[in-house]
């Protein structure tokens, strides 16, 4: 007796287990890509980025005039090679001014017993220590101990300087991850439904990191408002963005966020290091990118009364969010067009219809 198909596969399964199997297993992987794609430039941008920052290029002065402080800058600058970008500056209020002006990372006042050094650590508490670092070993060289004056201190709630980092982080989390959400549960709806729905959100996310910042742990201690209004304004930018491209990349959109506001964002942003402590790529990116956009925004707003580039950090934010609406708009044209093609073929003219109705007796007859 013939033995039926059936019988050749084991345990009772059918025919079709082997194949189907497969096909799950292949969609789990195309699945699991993403992730790995993730922990992948996760550990390549940020290993790259904070593994060993050094100093590059960091701007510190001498302060004072004549030859022995012409020398001492020489000799640093000598010593330092492209670690240390070193000048003078001829009085101690002219080198308050350039930290102020945050054009500066140091300034070291010598003197044979009571050297100063003049930081400020609103700018960033990192450039701050490893600057102090460099001078407490000029004035160990020369037996003297080292005084350091802070000019620009950061508020009692954020110590460290790295507080705002941490809001930065909280309002990013809270606008790439909703653009999943509104990208899944709000398909149904047109774009700019979608992008309103995302403009409420942002407000809602901004709301969330003021209030964390401010009146919870004191990250920000005055000018709350303005602080509010730069995270609506950088999380907007961010939600339009995410929408905008959910019409493009659909379930890749994740990943393209977590490259864009994650991975190049958070490390480019000068809240751990800035562009002093970081070499070539990282730095470059801070000069413009959004993140580096808020942090340095909200300390010159914060820390700085001369504003020191807060309208440039401003701008770039608003450059930001313009680039969101533009992607919205390009969304939005394709999504109409892919309406137009799948819309059924319209419907008939009455003169159509007689037309048809007598091709039809005709036919009949």
């Amino acid at each position: 007796m013939t033995a039926s198909p059936a019988a050749a596969v084991p345990d009772g399964a059918p025919a079709h287990a082997a194949p189907r199997t497969g096909r799950v297993l292949g969609h789990v992987a195309l699945h699991l890509l993403t992730p790995l794609l993730m922990c992948l430039g996760m550990g390549l941008a940020y290993l790259s980025a904070f593994h060993a920052p050094e100093p590059n290029g960091m701007k510190v002065a001498v302060v004072g005039t004549g030859a022995r402080v012409q020398v001492l800058a020489q000799t640093l600058k000598d010593e330092a090679g492209d670690a240390l970008d070193v000048t003078t500056v001829a009085t101690r209020d002219a080198a308050v001014d350039r930290l102020m002006d945050r054009d500066l990372a140091a300034a070291y006042v010598p003197s044979a017993d009571h050297p100063k050094l003049l930081v400020a650590k609103g700018n960033s508490d990192t450039t701050a220590t490893v600057a102090e670092g460099v001078f407490r070993t000029v004035a160990a060289g020369r037996d003297a101990v080292l005084t350091v004056t802070d000019v620009a201190p950061t508020a009692d709630g954020d110590p460290t300087g790295q507080g705002l980092f941490f809001v930065l982080v909280t309002i990013s989390i809270g606008s790439y991850a909703s653009v999943a959400a509104i990208g899944a549960a709000g398909a149904a709806l047109r774009l700019w439904t979608r992008a309103a729905i995302g403009l409420v959100t942002s407000l809602v996310v901004s709301v969330i990191g003021a209030v964390l910042a401010g009146p919870v742990f004191h990250v920000v201690d005055h000018g709350l408002t303005a602080v509010w209004a730069m995270a609506w304004l950088y999380s907007a930018g961010i939600v339009a963005i995410g929408v905008g491209l959910h019409t493009f990349l659909k379930r890749w959109t994740t990943l393209a966020m977590m490259t864009l506001f994650v991975m190049l964002n958070f490390t480019s942003s000068g809240g751990i290091f800035r562009p002093e402590l970081q070499h070539g790529f990282f730095g470059a990116l801070h000069a413009f990118w959004n993140g580096a956009g808020f942090v340095e925004g909200v300390r010159d707003l914060l820390y700085f009364h001369s504003g020191a580039g807060f309208g440039g950090r401003l701008a770039s934010l608003v450059a930001w969010l313009g680039v969101g609406l533009l992607v919205l708009a390009a969304a939005d044209r394709t999504e109409r067009r892919a309406r137009r093609a799948a819309a059924p073929a319209a419907l008939p003219t009455a003169e159509e219809r007689d037309a048809e109705e007598e091709v039809g007796e005709a036919v009949a007859a």
